[in-house]
């Protein structure tokens, strides 16, 4: 049976033939976070198209455009595409949101992912259920223009920008130093994440060594596993960034390249602290498990004490409740009284070398 088309796809009523009702397509204005022409640091004023951005820069000979573009559809980011011939390839991983941290050449354009990191704030990390959350953040870097594409919510970079329009000085060394300060950016984000994390690190580990604590192994295996997310982002920059300090591109001048210098180093800082994170966290695991073990050995001795003691009422108990009439002082009047003292007594004799043994 053919399917049916639903009343809101069309449109026209009585006799009148339906008629497909297509989409509206969105702006591209909607997906465009800034378009900003930058000639000798200074940011021209006005509002820009992504075309009359790069036809200004490119009748002037000089200065670049800076376009942040957040999750657009495969739609919106072609007509960027078109405008400053971006490879087909850079431009399908762009809308892709998963993509790990690479650098990729085409033509005379540099294509860059870079991961974001973001803290999520919680009460407790013996509690929390997420710590890190992660967004990408895909970099154009041209002759003459810089176009970074956005996902998640968290990776913005309006502060960036407006910290890069009052330094006209570091604008003038060209559209690679906005790929610097975006990875500089993204990195010291990484190592105030990583200094929190180990915050909540150290919380997670006083805990797990103070007497009768609660936290589980499974809590600290959920707090490797936000580690793992955070290794995931920071560990693969490394090569990207070593490329670009070390003349990977003639896009990069040899004065930007020192810069990318300093991100690499403040990277390995990063990457050794994580690598240090996973290793804690594993011994974390493996003293929890021990602890647990430890703990349910001291229990059953516990509870093996216990009833070492209680065995002995409970076997002369049952001695004495045989049905027989020659057992010995059974009908002394002393029996009985004798019968609790010796028990009393052999159980406080096993309490004390249970106690002196550490069982009780």
């Amino acid at each position: 049976m053919p399917a049916i088309p639903s009343l809101g796809g069309l449109r026209g009523r009585g006799n009148k033939a339906a008629v497909p009702v297509r989409p509206i397509p969105v702006p591209l204005s909607a997906y465009v976070v800034d378009c900003a022409v930058y000639v000798a640091g200074e940011r021209l004023p006005g509002r820009w198209t992504h075309s009359e951005a790069i036809k200004e820069v490119r009748k002037r000979h000089e200065g670049f455009v800076w376009i942040g573009l957040h999750e657009p559809d495969a739609q919106q980011i072609q007509g960027v595409a078109d405008t400053f011939g971006l490879h087909e390839l850079a431009v399908e991983d762009a809308l892709e949101a998963h993509q790990r941290p690479k650098l990729e050449r085409y033509d005379d354009t540099l294509f860059l992912v870079v991961k974001t990191v973001r803290y999520v704030e919680h009460e407790s990390p013996t509690t929390a259920n997420e710590i890190v959350e992660t967004g990408e953040l895909m970099v154009f870097l041209g002759r003459d223009f810089v176009i970074t594409v956005r996902h998640g919510n968290h990776s913005g970079l309006a502060r960036l920008r407006r910290e890069l329009d009052d330094d006209s000085e570091r604008l003038q060394l060209g559209p690679s130093a906005v790929v610097h300060a975006i990875t500089d950016h993204v990195v010291d984000h990484y190592l105030d994440v990583t200094g929190r994390i180990e915050n909540d690190i150290d919380v997670m580990e006083a805990q797990v060594f103070a007497p009768r604590s609660q936290v589980s192994a499974e809590q600290i295996y959920l707090m490797k596993r936000e580690v793992l997310e955070l290794r995931r982002a920071v560990m693969p920059l490394a090569t990207p960034i070593q490329r670009l300090a070390e003349g990977y591109t003639r896009l990069v001048p040899d004065d930007v390249r020192s810069y990318f210098r300093d991100v690499a180093d403040h990277l390995t800082t990063v990457s050794e602290r994580v690598a240090a994170f996973d290793e804690l966290l594993s011994t974390l695991v493996d003293a929890t498990v021990a602890k647990i073990s430890l703990q349910q050995n001291t229990d059953m001795r516990k509870i093996t004490s216990w009833a070492a003691i209680i065995t002995v009422p409970t076997m002369i108990a049952g001695i004495y409740g045989m049905n027989f009439d020659y057992l010995p002082e059974l009908h002394w009047k002393f029996g009985y009284p004798l019968v609790i003292s010796v028990i009393l007594a052999i159980c406080l004799l096993l309490y004390r070398i249970f106690r002196k043994n550490g069982w009780l």
